[in-house]
């Protein structure tokens, strides 16, 4: 489709060189297939008469006639350039896309070659302890507070691109993003989760990061990387269905 519409701006390049509206000094114009200023008389090729015509040089303005020339050549020279670039854009878009697998998960590009990352262990604290949260499995809290943490201080994934891109695959349609964690007392705490007494609704709180995300495909690829670049921390890509504590996390680090 691309390539048909530079293929048309092409054509019209060639239809504009073909009509060219030749000015006159008292506001009318002629439509013209070509025309030659020569020392005294501009000689003309007139579309509707088809045939080659010759008028008094005084009478032909010929500074609007080039200048329009000029602005409508570099309108065309500009909007094929525009189409070039967003089939450029595709082409490279449709190249990632290939290289990413199906299979659930984030994923990062690196020199052209795709690395997973591996999903954290995270765990719920709460009074009652701390218990490793299942993959899509909504944890069971008493009513209070609780935290989801992750162990260790540092991740093991460590970028040094404040504005790293990741691929996320998902496995049905979830909320996904960026989020900080907070290191404290030797864990992570990705979100601080609240229950509400009687009504037993679940409030999650984790720190998000803001996100651009796009859509590759229409079987849940994305893309997402943070509109600000990131400061140096400890970040994670999480999934998860607001209200079930069933946060998947998959945790990373920018260096400072």
């Amino acid at each position: 489709m691309r390539r048909l519409v530079i293929a048309l701006l092409v054509l019209a390049a060639g239809a504009f060189a073909a009509n060219i509206k030749l000015y006159l000094k008292d506001g009318s114009y002629q439509i013209v297939r070509e025309y030659q200023v020569q020392t005294d008389r501009v000689r003309f090729y007139s579309v509707e008469r088809s045939q080659w015509e010759e008028i008094p040089r005084d009478m032909v303005d010929v500074n609007r006639t080039e200048s329009e020339l000029k602005d409508r050549q570099t309108q065309l020279n500009e909007e094929a350039k525009s189409v070039a670039e967003e089939e450029q854009a595709l082409r490279a878009m449709r190249a990632e896309i290939a290289k990413i697998p199906r299979d659930p998960g984030v994923y990062i590009l690196e020199s052209d070659t795709v690395r997973p990352i591996k999903a954290a262990e995270s765990k719920v604290h709460n009074d009652k302890g701390r218990n490793v949260l299942k993959v899509l499995s909504p944890m069971p809290i008493v009513t209070g507070k609780a935290t989801l943490e992750l162990d260790g201080l540092h991740s093991q994934n460590v970028f040094k691109n404040p504005e790293q891109e990741f691929f996320i695959q998902l496995a049905e349609e979830e909320r996904f993003g960026l989020v900080k964690l907070t290191p404290e007392k030797g864990v992570r705490i990705v979100e601080k989760i609240t229950i509400i007494p009687v009504s037993k609704e679940i409030i999650e709180e984790p720190v998000e990061v803001q996100v651009f995300r796009k859509q590759l495909t229409q079987d849940g690829l994305y893309k997402l990387w943070p509109i600000k670049p990131m400061t140096a921390g400890e970040y994670a890509v999480v999934e998860y269905t607001p209200g079930k504590t069933n946060m998947q996390v998959w945790d990373f680090a920018i260096a400072p």
